[in-house]
């Protein structure tokens, strides 16, 4: 059996110039992972508070010598990222320099097929970030037929998402990634060899659903306004589009650098000053980095800075 593929993180030098890191400056990597991000950052000098609600990712990185200086350079929070403000607060720290966001699930856990998240090996039905809670064996074997249907669409983009959701009643139980592989291809009229496995998006939109991926967005983006201090920096890789809107809009909202309403009406007033400036446009990856790392096809870039504007009290 072949070895998975080291975690190689996505659009690292890009992510690294957006932050720029110094030498002292309190960084958040908010989804820890393997710790690529917070390894190029520490080398850049600069301290790293690192999240990730994964145990095993958090384990890994106690081994880390940076946690064991005096005072550590790398302090690790088994936490999800929507908790950054109140676990800062226990740390001390009101303000920081920069975040980093890498969103969705993480290489390592794609690659072990007892996490059951992906198809490519059969596995458990698991897909929980944080070994813990319901899993989606739960959810596929006890959700109305409308229920699943409604996920699939909204999260998966699946079109067929009621033939789909009528074949997972029909076969349940089920316990295992192939299995649930299987009846999803059977329902789309997979054949072999078809450039994207059919199963994909509903997997996609499972694992979403269960680990509440796009409300810890939303909520982790207002975390992040109320922690970076003025000219704190702010690079959020997503994955797929229900993320990069999510994160465009923020931006945009935060920026006031929504598009203009039209000559014959009058422009709308913004009712409070921006707190995020220099927005970047979407940065993708290079044929190169594709080439290296396929996994970094379809990520996305966005970064902006905090303006000395006080955080929305009423985002939520």
């Amino acid at each position: 059996m072949t070895a998975p593929a080291p975690h190689i993180p996505v659009l690292l030098d890009e992510v690294i110039e957006a932050l720029d890191p110094q030498p002292g400056d309190v960084i958040i990597d908010a989804t820890f992972g393997a710790g690529g991000y917070t390894r190029a950052i520490l080398d850049r000098g600069a301290i790293v508070h690192a999240f990730d609600r994964d145990p095993d990712a958090i384990a890994a990185g106690s081994q880390w010598p940076e946690t064991r200086e005096e005072p550590p350079r790398l302090v690790l929070h088994q936490r999800r990222f929507s908790e950054m403000v109140e676990a800062m607060a226990e740390a001390g720290i009101d303000r920081v320099d920069g975040i980093a966001m890498d969103i969705g699930v993480s290489s390592m856990q794609l690659d072990q097929a007892e996490r059951g998240f992906a198809f490519s090996a059969n596995g458990p039905l698991d897909m929980t970030m944080s070994k813990a809670g319901p899993t989606a064996a739960d959810f596929v074997n006890t959700a109305a037929e409308k229920d699943i249907a409604d996920v699939l669409y909204t999260y998966g983009e699946e079109r067929q998402s009621r033939r789909v959701a009528r074949a997972i009643v029909a076969a349940r139980p089920l316990t295992t990634t192939g299995e649930l592989a299987e009846v999803v291809r059977k329902a789309l009229g997979h054949r072999p060899g078809d450039k994207k496995d059919p199963a994909t998006r509903s997997f996609q939109a499972i694992r979403i659903h269960v680990n509440g991926e796009l409300d810890e967005l939303e909520q982790g983006l207002v975390a992040a306004e109320q922690l970076l201090g003025e000219g704190g920096r702010l690079a959020v890789v997503s994955f797929h589009s229900l993320e990069d809107r999510i994160v465009k809009k923020f931006l945009r909202d935060a920026a006031n650098a929504n598009p203009r309403g039209s000559r014959y009406l009058p422009e709308a007033q913004s009712l409070s000053p921006a707190r995020f400036g220099h927005l970047s446009k979407a940065i993708r990856p290079s044929q190169a980095e594709i080439d290296r790392n396929p996994r970094a096809r379809s990520s996305t870039l966005r970064a902006a800075i905090r303006t000395s504007a006080p955080a929305r009290k009423d985002a939520a």
